[in-house]
Order: structure tokens, then sequence, then C-alpha cells
């Protein structure tokens, strides 16, 4: 890849404290874009250029999510090339974003939720560290990034928080249910020992192998148990984040508390879970109300 892209990833880690997943991103979505130019630098594209490469998205099929993340790529790299003296004109502004619908996240029900928190196999060590990942994903509503990421000392049996490093590198703590620290203890004290036995390692969460868990081994993990657990809907770790908020707006919660908790640097990303309530009571309302 061109040594211009590679400065500007390394400004953006300098600048932003972005994480090595967005970093990724980026570079995915720039190394698609000089492959989509054939030949030229991306640093001599023309508008017309980049209207050709966003036109071949579009034939491909390319969700318009996908694509406006790609172009907002595209801007942040010729904008910090003009801030920095390299550049002179940026030929991104001339193409329009693609407009997006507001996707609203799946939600598990309670019920659902329940279900799948049942399935693993807790008198063996993976299926108790698996119970107790479930559990405090769907009582702190955690990214899969922060859970995996979460050392032994971030644990606060005592006053019932964990304290989490999110993105930005923000700490925020977070409150711990009941039935979630309970499940934990019993992992920290019988199933963690067994599977660290081999390595020392601060991390909470551990594999068979005894390392830290990974976000691919969860995710895999989530899948299995949902199907096991008859769930039809598309599941992933984030999905219990999201079965997270809305059932605490769904009991009275405070907005900006769920924020708080969430991580949300902005309260507008939290505020689409109201959307996300609003439609499940319409849907009720339709289901059972007889002029629904």
């Amino acid at each position: 890849m061109a040594a211009d892209i590679e400065r500007f990833l390394e400004e953006m880690w300098l600048e932003k404290a972005l994480s090595d997943n967005t970093l990724a991103a980026y570079r995915r979505d720039l190394a698609d874009v000089e492959r989509r130019l054939r030949g030229k630098r991306i640093d001599q594209a023309t508008t017309a250029d980049l209207a050709e490469c966003m036109a071949a998205r579009y034939q491909e099929g390319l969700k318009a999510r996908s694509t406006a993340r790609w172009l907002s790529c595209i801007r942040g790299y010729y904008k910090q090339g003009i801030r920095k003296g390299r550049l002179e004109t940026d030929p991104s502004l001339g193409i329009a974003a693609p407009k997006l619908g507001r996707a609203l996240p799946g939600v598990l029900t309670a019920r659902e939720v329940e279900q799948l928190l049942e399935v693993p196999t807790v008198d063996e060590p993976v299926g108790l560290r698996d119970r107790a990942m479930l559990e405090l994903l769907y009582a702190s509503g955690l990214r899969i990034s922060e859970l995996v990421n979460l050392p032994m000392v971030s644990l606060n049996v005592r006053q019932g928080v964990v304290r989490v490093v999110g993105k930005g590198d923000k700490e925020r703590l977070v409150p711990v249910g009941t039935v979630a620290l309970q499940w934990l203890r019993h992992y920290v004290d019988t199933a963690r020992p067994v599977l660290g036995h081999r390595h020392q390692t601060s991390a909470l969460f551990l594999s068979n192998r005894g390392e830290a868990m990974t976000r691919q081994n969860f995710w895999f993990a989530i899948k299995r148990y949902a199907e096991k657990a008859g769930i039809q809907k598309a599941i992933s770790p984030h999905t219990l984040r999201h079965a997270f908020a809305t059932h605490l707006l769904d009991n009275g919660a405070d907005l900006r508390a769920v924020q708080m908790m969430l991580g949300h640097a902005d309260l507008s990303t939290t505020q689409i879970y109201t959307h996300v309530a609003q439609a499940r009571l319409k849907a009720l309302h339709a289901e059972h109300h007889p002029r629904g």
C-alpha cells in the first residue's frame, strides 16, 4: 500500500487513538479505493474517478451503510492531507453520501435472553465461563471487545461494579446485577483456576488453553448457544448489548443513565433504543388490541 496511506493511518492512530479494529477498517477501505482506481494513486484521483468507484460498489450490491463508511474514510484521508499540506484539493467533496435509513437493532425478548443464558453446561469450566460472560453482557451492556479485554482487577465484587475501558480509552464504571455477580463469583472461584492452571495471565475470561478469550471464539460460542436455544433471530454478542439497553428503557430507565452505562459519547446514539422500544409497543398493540 502507498506510503501516504500508511502515514495517514499512523496519524489517525496518534491523533485520535483509534482502535486496531477501526484502523483495519480504514486500511481495507483505502485499499479498496486504490484497487478500483486501477493503477492510479488515491492522491491523484478526481471526483469522476471516485464517482466511478462508488457506482461500482452499488453495482456489486454492497450495502449503503458500508459505502457510507467507505466514503467517510476517504473524506478523512483528503481532509488530513489538506490539513498537513500534502494535498491541495479534496475530490470527495463532490460525491454525495448514500442515504441511510435508520437501522433498528434486532432485540431479543426477555424470555429469549433467559433461554440463551440457560444453554451453557455450567458443571464444566468452559460452560461456566460462557454463562458468566453471557450474564455479564446482558447485565452491563458491554461491547464484546470490552468484555474479552477485562482484566481480573476490573471486577469489584464488593461494590458490584466493573471498570471498563471503552472507545478512545475512556474509562467508565458499570453496575453489575446480583445474578451476574453470583455467576462471576462462581466462575472466578471454580472454573478460572482450572482454565488458567498452565498460564499466568491477568485476563478475567480465559480460553480452554488458559489464554485470554478472543472476540471470534465468543462469537462462535454465542451463535452455537442461540441455535441450541432455538432462537431463530440473527444473533451476535452485540445482540445482548441491544437487549440490555432496550429492556432498561422498556422498564423506565433514564436515557442519560443508559448512555453512561453503554459508554456512548453522544446521546443521539443511545436514542435509537427509544425507537426500538416504540416499535415493539406498536407491534404489541397491533397484535393484542381488538382494533389493532
